[in-house]
């Protein structure tokens, strides 16, 4: 069966019209999440705001280094879009735009969000007297709330989002959450707790409680270190491979309580809604959770499971660097998986461009995957571009030789022959097979048409 790869491949002169095709659309949720998605959510999103060096307030050194750690935590977990905003990006417009208008806009009512903060946070009393918290921003004082993000505020951001679970995580105390009766965490059933992730929730995660401190030994927060290994599988209470909020809330209070001795004990509250955030599921947990396939059928499944993320990470336009390291985690499972050398072969020709790369693929491409006509289409390009203009033929013909119907190699054998080869007869021949196949570049259809009306000798 022909590589489905092979779609997205193009000759050098279309790559740009390739990626545009596949550049995200400007599409609201609304218009982009009628139904159900495939799995549990259309998209998971991890908002990462740290804050460490303040304009008005006494820096907390440290912060954004433990801001990156969760954030590469979230990216193994295989958040979609993970956010990161530091420092100088965390001004009090900049906070509130976030909250306001970019995330309210793009996240849908079918995924999931997790904020998470490192900064510093501040308290007022409202009119009647109750405790209320609020997060300072890079460029406002510590006392002063009206530059800050209050409570108040972020229960109306979760409020207006229109995201399914909801998840904020705050390495710092803050109060003044109204809170629904927080769910019960069982160590027994739930072996695949799906009907939890179908209901609302929005829950809340601070460092401390209220009169305590999120301590920071060493420049590096309690809290953060005992949240990353919470993530990456100390938190699955159960064992059963579902990592839930709940969960990770009741790890962190018994967890941090315990090494800080009682002095640093978190609160884990739901504020809306009575399901629960998936942060793993349970099928997946194996591969997100870092657990390393042992047989070689496990290790060959591994293989074809970063392939196909790497090459949905291309067809959306993003993360291109994330894409070629996992094509290298492909190959490194299964060094013989030649459609993961066609691909990587092309990334380092067109997306991010290093010859002596894209050469070094293409070679085990054809090597391993000599079925594939693109192994040879490919190579071709790459041997073009470095100018060894007779081998790019000799490739191009054996891609012909694997499928004689292939148009795209028989616009770049045209191009070949007109551009470098000085062949004008080979050229047209070329070209007019392109047009036979269904071709429409204007270049063939011109040097076909002028052949045509030239005067027979």
């Amino acid at each position: 069966m022909k590589n489905p790869w092979i779609i997205v491949l193009a000759p050098l002169l279309v790559v740009a019209q390739w990626f545009g095709a596949f550049l995200p659309h400007s599409v609201s949720p609304a218009q982009a999440q009628l139904g159900k998605p495939e799995g549990l959510y259309y998209k998971s999103w991890a908002i990462i705001i740290g804050i460490e060096n303040y304009v008005l307030a006494p820096p907390i050194p440290g912060a954004i280094n433990d801001a990156k750690k969760v954030a590469d935590a979230f990216r193994r977990l295989g958040f979609d879009e993970v956010v990161e905003v530091y420092d100088k990006d965390a001004s009090a417009r900049r906070l509130h735009q976030l909250l306001n208008d970019m995330l309210p806009r793009k996240v849908g009512r079918m995924d999931r969000l997790v904020m998470f903060y490192v900064g510093h946070t501040g308290l007022m009393q409202d009119s009647n007297g109750q405790d209320r918290g609020y997060l300072v921003p890079i460029d406002a004082p510590i006392n002063n709330v009206a530059k800050s993000v209050t409570v108040e505020q972020l229960k109306e951001f979760t409020r207006r989002s229109a995201s399914k679970h909801t998840l904020l995580i705050l390495d710092a105390p803050i109060y003044g959450w109204e809170t629904t009766i927080p769910q019960e965490l069982t160590l027994e059933g739930r072996l695949s707790p799906e009907s939890e992730t179908e209901r609302r929730a929005v829950q809340v995660i601070s460092a401390a409680g209220k009169g305590e401190v999120s301590a920071r030994p060493y420049h590096s927060s309690r809290f953060v270190q005992t949240l990353v290994k919470g993530l990456l599988g100390g938190a699955d209470l159960d064992k059963n491979g579902w990592l839930m909020a709940s969960e990770l809330g009741t790890y962190l209070v018994q967890q941090v309580g315990a090494v800080s001795n009682g002095m640093q004990l978190p609160t884990s509250l739901r504020i809306d809604g009575d399901g629960d955030t998936v942060l793993v599921e349970g099928r997946k947990a194996a591969v997100l959770l870092g657990a390393e396939p042992q047989t070689p059928s496990e290790r060959q499944q591994e293989a074809k499971a970063q392939y196909e993320r790497a090459f949905a990470l291309l067809q959306e336009g993003k993360a291109t660097e994330e894409a070629v390291e996992r094509l290298d985690r492909a190959i490194a499972y299964d060094p013989t998986y030649g459609d993961a050398y066609v691909l990587k072969s092309y990334v380092r020709l067109e997306v991010l461009p290093n010859l002596d790369e894209a050469l070094k693929a293409g070679l085990l491409a054809v090597e391993y995957a000599p079925g594939n006509p693109d192994s040879y289409f490919t190579l071709g390009l790459i041997y073009e571009k470095r100018g060894k203009f007779a081998d790019a033929e000799v490739a191009f013909r054996q891609a012909l030789r694997v499928n004689h119907t292939y148009q795209d190699v028989y616009f770049a054998l045209g191009t070949l022959y007109a551009d470098h080869l000085n062949d004008q007869q080979k050229s047209v021949e070329a070209f007019r097979r392109y047009l036979e196949l269904g071709g429409t570049h204007a270049r063939a259809r011109a040097s076909v048409d002028q052949a045509d009306r030239a005067p027979i000798p």
